[in-house]
């Protein structure tokens, strides 16, 4: 293959992966991947790449001096061992096909091996209690917001990770909260029917280090017809009783119906 040709294949290939780089961060795609820190370094990195793609297909035909004399004898220094067609094959197609394919989401057994299913943290290894000073209802009455209905809005995360500060667990159980997340079916100590779990992921910089952080339902009969993993808000009251040798964040279900999705659907660590 003459070297003309194969600058511009490899000049297609880059110019693909910039175009999938800047069509993620265009499209809002992005923020189901990248925590909001790193989403400028990809579209940088789009940039670069068309930058450098357009540059290599432009001069595909300029001819350079090598440097070195081969007596006459034409030399390419760009030739390999793979066929330049099969190449670029293997540096567009799983990327093109990754792209049309993905549901910009994870699979139950994905969730399941995120720790949806996992126990919480456990009581003796706090997680607020060594970094935040003392709490007091007050405080947080003044720092959430009070529902028309008289609840208390929290995040998920707080309530998840209560089980592992028993001071929260003072304040907060027995508390009237809503919280809103994704509803999934109940696998772990469900047997007369009547819980599911409610879980956001949380991320740390990208969906690979991301996790599933989940709180459990209790209807108390039957729980209402929901869209499996679905955006719902919920409202009730907060317990953590013991089970199976851990506590559980339990919200005893008032009410929960279907809710908009989030701008973010996903906790970041800052």
């Amino acid at each position: 293959m003459k070297p003309e040709l194969r600058r511009i294949l490899f000049s297609l290939a880059v110019i693909l992966w910039a175009a999938c780089l800047l069509y993620f961060y265009g499209s809002g795609r992005i923020v189901k991947y990248l925590a909001p820190d790193f989403r400028p370094i990809a579209l940088a990195g789009g940039l670069g790449l068309a930058v450098m793609g357009l540059f290599n297909l432009l001069t595909a035909f300029r001819q350079a001096d090598c440097g070195h004399d081969h007596g006459g004898e034409e030399h390419d220094h760009e030739g390999g061992d793979m066929n330049p067609w099969s190449a670029l094959a293997l540096m567009t197609l799983p990327v093109a096909l990754s792209m049309a394919w993905t549901k910009d989401g994870f699979s139950a057994a994905t969730l399941a091996r995120k720790g949806l299913y996992d126990e919480a943290p456990s009581a003796s290894a706090p997680f607020f209690a060594s970094v935040l000073p003392p709490l007091t209802m007050e405080e947080i009455e003044s720092s959430h917001r009070r529902t028309t209905d008289g609840y208390l809005e929290f995040s998920l995360m707080e309530l998840f990770f209560a089980t592992g500060d028993r001071e929260l667990q003072g304040l907060l159980g027995g508390l009237e909260v809503e919280t809103e997340g994704r509803i999934v079916e109940e696998k772990v100590r469900n047997e007369s029917g009547t819980r599911m779990r409610l879980y956001r992921m949380f991320m740390t910089c990208c969906v690979a280090d991301s996790r599933a952080i989940p709180i459990v339902l209790e209807f108390g009969s039957e729980p209402p017809m929901l869209p499996e993993n679905g955006w719902v808000k919920v409202a009730g009251t907060m317990t953590f009783p013991e089970e199976g040798g851990t506590l559980q964040a339990v919200l005893n279900v008032d009410r929960a119906t279907a809710a908009e999705v989030p701008p973010e659907e996903k906790f970041l660590l800052r």
